[in-house]
């Protein structure tokens, strides 16, 4: 008998209006999808969003533009990749996410999907790709260091792909988890001795999304340093440009589908300047795993247990409000060494790994 191979087809992913359209079952695969690449990497398919949390971002192109491509087999979903492009005038990379699951692994698919990235990434003006590996915390005969120096992840065929085509491993990121239900004494200690130590100069705020359009400023201010602060390796992200508008459509976009956002702030008195800030997000799933977004300190002001101060008094409120999740879970630089250092002290647990990977094109 005679096996005819039916050759695979690459189409654009359709952003829908509507998750009910009915163009809208592509979306609801890539959701899906990647749900499921999380869990066959790590174990934890809810590092990924739902359909309903992916749908405002794509609709809304005005600060970053999502796009997206679906490889099928006939009628079988074998793969797919999104790619980003950050809308600041200085922007030159293309972030890619590639979702090939296991049992089409090796296939060719995969090595036909990062082509076509790195081709569309040419074809929208950009001179590097950006993609991001997941790890499981194991240790293998054949282990990863990035170019920082900091950490170690375990070899993958994903990982051995984006080093066949000449791909750089620049950072690891670790990924860990809060347990909400443990005693809250730690966290109630650690907020007065980081009250103790921050002084009569900083004051504490806290809102719940939608920010106050008073705060929205120096909110967006402090967003901003975000991507030239944090610690990134060589990773060459843009210098994001923030203003009020932007902290109100990046808003829209974590609240439409019925997710809540909790901020903690550190007002510096004086000056009247935000100087950190942490946030917690949930999905309209209160029992869902909650996620740590953005956790910084401007540099002036490190040293004062801001960090310690804004995360504490986010995860004691988020306790009272959201009470039935049960699990926080964040990423942070392997090389953030004091932000690693508060997480431990609060009871973090490392449960994965990333690798974030560059290629010049």
């Amino acid at each position: 008998m005679t096996t005819i191979e039916i050759a695979p087809t690459i189409s654009p992913l359709t952003v829908p209006s509507s998750l009910d359209d009915e163009d809208a079952s592509d979306f609801r695969a890539y959701a899906d999808l990647n749900r499921q690449i999380c869990d066959e990497s790590v174990g934890l398919p809810d590092l990924a969003p739902d359909a309903a949390q992916l749908l405002a971002g794509w609709q809304d192109g005005t600060d970053t533009v999502h796009t997206g491509f679906v490889v099928r087999r006939g009628d079988e979903i074998v793969g797919m990749i999104t790619i980003d492009y950050a809308q600041e005038e200085d922007a030159h990379a293309a972030e890619v996410d590639l979702m090939v699951p296991e049992r089409y692994w090796g296939q060719g698919v995969e090595d036909a999907l990062l082509a076509l990235a790195e081709t569309e990434a040419r074809a929208h003006g950009r001179s590097l790709v950006q993609i991001w590996s997941l790890h499981r915390p194991i240790e293998k005969e054949r282990m990863l260091a990035p170019r920082t120096g900091w950490g170690r992840i375990p070899a993958i065929p994903l990982s051995d792909l984006l080093e066949a085509r000449g791909y750089e491993l620049e950072q690891v990121e670790r990924n860990s988890e809060f347990d909400l239900r443990a005693d809250p004494a730690p966290l109630r200690a650690a907020r007065l001795a980081a009250e103790s130590a921050a002084g009569e100069d900083y004051r504490v705020l806290q809102w719940m999304a939608p920010t106050p359009a008073e705060l929205r400023p120096g909110y967006a201010a402090i967003l901003a340093r975000l991507s030239t602060d944090a610690p990134s390796g060589d990773m060459d992200f843009v210098a994001e440009v923030w203003d009020a508008d932007r902290v109100e459509r990046r808003e829209r976009r974590l609240t439409g589908a019925g997710q809540a956002l909790s901020i903690v702030a550190v007002q510096h008195i004086p000056t009247g300047d935000i100087v950190a800030y942490n946030e917690l997000l949930i999905g309209a799933d209160r029992t869902g795993v909650t996620h740590q977004f953005g956790t910084l300190v401007s540099s002036a002001h490190r040293g004062r247990r801001l960090g310690a101060l804004v995360k504490t008094v986010n995860l004691l409120h988020w306790r009272e409000v959201m009470p039935r999740s049960s699990t926080v879970s964040t990423f942070n630089a392997e090389e953030n060494r004091p932000m690693l250092s508060i997480n431990e002290a609060l009871g973090f647990v490392p449960v994965s790994y990333s690798g974030a990977w560059q290629k010049r094109l």
